[in-house]
């Protein structure tokens, strides 16, 4: 949990009486992510007038099954809707990705061919692959805060805070099987308690081949038109008792308490969509200075370092089947983030973002002015906000390089693992497991190349009391070649090859002290080592402690926010925990002379088809049921729609998520926002913001004609 300093004589009051008279306040439609246990607040009136067929209670609900008790999290950091009473899971193709490459090999590419379980005896277990269901969530803003007085000194009021919280959540669960978590609001001018339930035996039933389930790949990443079936199926197992369990054969599938009644009747422009899920982390309210820093400053050089690896891993991918299937989901995360920056700075710039936070700012100036009382409370933010900026520049720079060049090379994570595994006395057996797990996906010259240009990246971007003692080595020794240096270190590491790596084990294994003096000595874990000194005491305290200043700055500027925008509600910033965002099917205008429509169908895929590319290779069999017309009961008029966009309110963390219609039916699957609306999680534009979706249709069209799974569409409730 990201730790807010709590500030003297701030209260979480502010937003309660806020939530308290919102019968009369409004949210706009489109732009927001709101708190589904909030929504009777929020004015589920102004939902309804917008379309919406449902009541509060039918959205989120402790007394009655709810669309909330069929959503999940999937894994880490993904959304899923159950959508049959027997467990079955819908997500992204990249969400559930992972799991289908952990299960492909050059013999069986079920990445490349597609996986599809006949029966339940097919389906894959997933090790480390879990569904978390919310279970219920209160507000407990006084609870946190109980204690506290003002003028406790910071660390003291933390620490007390932090001892609240966790009485909180072990007496919520105690007893149970339930997990608890504390997230803050409003930058700490709320908390809430979430308790969840989470499954752990979860199996791969099906995915369509990546020519369907990433269509377009890079080349349509963040794009509209799109043409992408973005779509996994997993199963829920549950024990005799339908409660969560690690994976068991013997268990059975889950039988939820609610899931997803599936609409194919279609859409239109202007029907009333809605967007719940988990969507990760927006920055609506930051300051113009930490905007200006990001389209200047950070993106860019993030940007340049992830160009750099996605070039050098595309060169080896393309020498191999073998590496093509180790590193694709690798590529696809470093290049998703990669994209994804580019359009931010574009809709950005474009939208004047900078400016726009200058004017509020200034505005914000003359609220203050106009009243003594507002003065002693918050005069002084905008200016400490500029202090606080500027002195965290150069460390903000130095924190992206550690994460973005430094940390980006696989055995610098692999490294202080296994170091750690040993000291700890782990046995042989599981730092072999570790090992093999590593090297599966691992080609030691992708590796080290990527090694050699963050090496030399770092050295060019940062100042010289940031260089770590063994640069001096790369400059007398190698003359600055940084390819030298690499291909020698890792010559000499054990970390990079498995069969230096099981003589260490076998070593470990009869003289654990000699292993150990052994990893002392490695040159990965030394220049590891250096790095994590240097920022420890060079950049880690002052980059905390001016954190911890700009933390408890934003507090009291929210809770001045909250205070001057009373007459309409603010929604708080993503935090990954369950939202609510509505609106409705829009086509939209990026540009002078164009116009795109809402829809896309299979004619477009057929089309990109014809282009050669890479990216837009199409599966024989789906060409065969486009000429043929074969659509089933999922075509229109001649047609087989895949993809449409809405004007929900979306971030990362939300792929996955159900779009749902006035009357909470599946409608289709959320995985993608244009890339023209990508800044949405810092400056969101009604006109271009855009999430995209893959048609519901589609997605049954691939399970029944394409993979001939069609006893799956038997389970699930489908409107026609």
């Amino acid at each position: 949990m990201k730790k807010i300093n709590a500030y003297p004589g701030i209260k979480s009051t502010v937003l309660l009486m806020m939530l308290m008279t919102a019968g009369s306040l409004q949210m706009r439609a489109d732009e927001g992510m709101w708190i589904p246990m909030l929504i009777e607040r929020y004015n589920i009136l102004q939902m309804q007038e917008a379309g919406l067929k449902l009541s509060a209670e039918d959205i989120y609900s402790i007394n009655q099954d709810c669309l909330k008790d069929a959503i999940v999290i999937f894994g880490r950091g993904c959304t899923g809707e159950v959508i049959s009473d027997k467990g079955l899971v819908l997500t992204n193709h990249h969400c559930g990705e992972g799991a289908v490459q952990s299960h492909s090999s050059v013999e069986n590419d079920y990445l490349s061919d597609g996986f599809w379980a006949m029966n339940r005896a097919e389906e894959l277990s997933n090790e480390n692959l879990s569904v978390t269901f919310l279970r219920y969530m209160k507000e407990v803003s006084a609870q946190v805060n109980e204690g506290l007085i003002q003028g406790m000194d910071p660390r003291e009021r933390e620490r007390k805070m932090e001892l609240n919280m966790g009485k909180i959540m072990e007496e919520e669960v105690s007893g149970t099987h339930l997990e608890a978590r504390i997230m803050p609001f409003y930058y700490g001018n709320a908390y809430y308690l979430f308790v969840y339930e989470v499954f752990r035996d979860v199996r791969l039933v099906g995915a369509p081949p990546v020519s369907v389930g990433n269509f377009g790949a890079d080349q349509d990443n963040w794009m509209w038109p799109r043409h992408t079936g973005d779509f996994t199926l997993f199963r829920i197992y549950a024990d005799e008792n339908n409660q969560a369990s690690e994976y068991d054969p013997s268990n059975r599938p889950y039988k939820p308490r609610k899931h997803l009644e599936i609409s194919a009747q279609g859409i239109e422009e202007g029907d009333f969509t809605m967007v719940m899920g988990y969507p990760g982390s927006t920055t609506k309210y930051l300051y113009s200075e930490a905007v200006r820093h990001m389209l200047e400053t950070n993106l860019p050089l993030n940007i340049e370092l992830r160009t750099t690896r996605l070039n050098i891993m595309n060169r080896y991918m393309k020498e191999s089947d073998l590496i093509r299937i180790q590193y694709a989901t690798k590529y696809r995360r470093v290049s998703n983030a990669w994209k994804k920056w580019q359009g931010i700075i574009l809709g950005l710039n474009r939208n004047k973002a900078v400016e726009l936070k200058l004017e509020e700012e200034e505005e914000f100036r003359l609220w203050v002015a106009a009243q003594g009382e507002r003065q002693m409370k918050y005069d002084r933010v905008l200016d400490e906000f500029a202090r606080l900026y500027e002195e965290m520049e150069q460390y903000e720079v130095a924190v992206s390089m550690m994460n973005e060049a430094i940390m980006a090379v696989e055995l610098f994570g692999q490294a202080p693992r296994i170091g750690e595994m040993m000291r700890q006395g782990m046995d042989k057996e599981m730092l072999v497991a570790q090992a093999d797990r590593f090297f599966k996906d691992y080609h030691r010259p992708i590796d080290r190349d990527i090694f050699a240009s963050m090496l030399e990246a770092y050295h060019r971007e940062m100042p010289e009391r940031f260089i770590p003692p063994f640069y001096d080595q790369i400059q007398r020794k190698y003359k600055g070649d940084y390819a030298g240096f690499a291909e020698d270190t890792y010559n000499k590491t054990v970390f990079g090859s498995r069969e230096k790596m099981m003589k260490l084990f076998d070593k470990y294994e009869d003289n654990p002290e000699g292993a150990l003096e052994q990893l002392g000595k490695d040159p990965v874990l030394d220049y590891l080592g250096q790095f994590r000194t240097l920022y420890l005491v060079g950049i880690t305290p002052s980059y905390g402690e001016l954190q911890d200043e700009l933390e408890a700055t934003y507090k009291i500027y929210m809770a001045a926010l909250l205070e001057k925008e009373q007459d309409r509600l603010l929604f708080p910033d993503a935090n990954f925990t369950m939202r609510l965002a509505y609106g409705k099917v829009d086509s939209y205008k990026p540009r002078d002379g164009v116009h795109y429509q809402y829809q896309t169908c299979l004619s477009g895929i057929m089309d990109k088809g014809r282009e050669d590319f890479e990216d837009y290779r199409v599966p024989e069999k789906l060409t065969q049921l486009y000429e043929s017309k074969d659509f089933g009961k999922y075509g229109v008029n001649g047609t087989m729609p895949v993809c449409f966009i809405a004007s929900n309110h979306t971030s990362g963390g939300n792929s996955g998520s159900p779009v749902l219609d006035a009357h909470g039916r599946l409608i289709g699957i959320n995985f993608d926002r244009n890339w023209e609306g990508t800044m949405s999680d810092v400056h969101y534009d009604p006109s271009l913001c855009r999430n995209i979706a893959v048609d519901i249709r589609y997605v049954l069209f691939i399970i029944d004609k394409f993979a001939d799974a069609s006893y799956l569409i038997d389970e699930m409730d489908i409107s026609w």
